[in-house]
């Protein structure tokens, strides 16, 4: 499976398919590769997804600000007119950290898995 494969719309792609069933693979074969690596790129992109680092860092510096918010003394807290800036930004940070997360868990990306071709499949049985 060293070869360059031609995508099927090209004009090669009657070349290509020869030469592979030449070489032994079928063209079930071929379209079982196709599927594993789409499935592989699949897995690739749930871990990768920006809303689930987004989501992760806005929560980890979320509960680190809210925490510092709560252990604030009076000085720091007249620093800021009064405010609890730590505090209020901690809560609005995890807030947010935590609709990417629910996003991600309620709507996760996937895409529908192609099946193989009856007609590949009977080809190959032949």
């Amino acid at each position: 499976m060293s070869e360059q494969f031609e995508p099927a719309d090209r004009p090669d792609s009657d070349e290509a398919a020869e030469r592979l069933r030449r070489a032994g693979y079928s063209e079930a074969d071929l379209q079982r590769e196709v599927t594993e690596l789409e499935q592989k790129s699949e897995t690739a992109a749930r871990i990768f997804d920006l809303r689930r680092i987004i989501g992760g860092l806005f929560v980890l510096y979320g509960v680190i600000l809210t925490i510092t918010g709560l252990t604030d003394s009076d000085a720091e807290i007249d620093k800021a007119q009064g405010i609890n800036i730590n505090l209020w930004t901690g809560l609005g940070m995890l807030a947010l950290g935590l609709f990417f997360l629910a996003w991600l868990w309620l709507r996760p990306t996937s895409h529908p898995t192609p099946s193989l071709p009856a007609e590949t499949l009977e080809k190959d049985e032949q």
